[in-house]
């Protein structure tokens, strides 16, 4: 079982810290924190690149906690509430199998879920640092109700773009 989590933190960690490391600095073929802020504007987050680097801090942040195992319920929290966002935002109206659909994103949330309440395992920071138990159950639902809450707080302040450059595009 200890192996399982391992395997399960550093499969799901290090593929969302990539992909924030694509968005904050262009690494692995992304577009930096410009070229992915030029992506969030058409998206209604102004300022793009602010909003930008809070995905990519949070998928990167997210990721390094969780394939560490460090942080307990936190970096999981992180990638729930980037998901989350993502799915409702850029995935939802793509459907469940469609390209770009919302699967992927469900599979990053249920893996940090299922991280969020097992716990990092033996084989982490945490457990190396002797700080487990430091993460009782209410500790990780409180966690995933922050990052609930900032996931639609985050979707809710989005803004259409102005009349002017909508009609442009």
């Amino acid at each position: 079982m200890e192996i399982a989590i391992l395997l399960a933190r550093l499969f799901l960690g290090l593929a969302l810290a990539a992909h924030g490391a694509q968005k904050i600095f262009g690494w692995f073929g992304g577009y930096g924190i410009r070229g992915t802020g030029g992506f969030f504007e058409g998206l209604g987050f102004r300022p793009g690149t602010l909003f930008a680097a809070g995905a990519g801090l949070g998928e990167f942040g997210g990721g390094l906690l969780t394939a560490l195992g460090l942080g307990g319920p936190i970096g999981p929290a992180l990638i729930v509430m980037v998901m989350l966002v993502a799915l409702i935002v850029v995935h939802w109206k793509n459907g469940f199998f469609a390209p770009n659909g919302i699967e992927l994103t469900l599979m990053n949330i249920t893996g940090a879920l299922l991280l969020t309440f097992v716990g990092p395992g033996l084989y982490s920071v945490d457990a190396l640092l002797g700080i487990n138990a430091a993460w009782p159950e209410s500790i990780r639902w409180i966690s995933l109700a922050v990052a609930v809450v900032l996931a639609l707080v985050n979707i809710a302040i989005r803004r259409p773009a102005p009349a002017k450059a909508a009609a442009q595009s």
